[in-house]
């Protein structure tokens, strides 16, 4: 399966879907406060690629702390069989958006499974 037309893209939940999110999905383990499944608009909640509870609460979303946070979570993921579930999405979905409820856009899990993710793709 061809994965050229595909693209990947990450949004806060908490952002009202849009026409162009294309397959939305949801990279948390755990679920978003305040948000509805119905306001979610999910095709799927894939808890599984998140990073692993240790890591996560170890990792607390604390910017000194991210960039050894990003090697470890890069280390779940090469592992990780969600990983192919994602890239099979986008062999089929011309985008995947991968949805986060972190509130920095910069320091999150999201960045870095997007980041993964293109990098992964590219070597296919």
């Amino acid at each position: 399966m061809g994965k050229a037309g595909a693209s990947f893209a990450i949004k806060r939940i908490y952002e009202e879907p849009a026409d162009d999110d294309g397959c939305r999905v949801l990279v948390d383990r755990l679920w978003p406060r305040g948000v509805s499944k119905d306001r979610a608009k999910l095709e799927l909640w894939l808890k599984e690629v998140a990073p692993s509870p240790p890591l996560r609460q170890e990792f607390a979303h604390m910017q000194e702390r991210f960039e050894d946070f990003r090697t470890q979570y890069e280390d779940e993921l090469a592992d990780n069989p969600a990983v192919d579930q994602l890239l099979e999405l986008a062999a089929r979905h011309r985008k995947v958006t991968l949805l986060y409820a972190a509130r920095d856009p910069e320091v999150n899990h999201a960045k870095v499974l997007l980041e993964f993710l293109a990098a992964r793709g590219s070597r296919e």
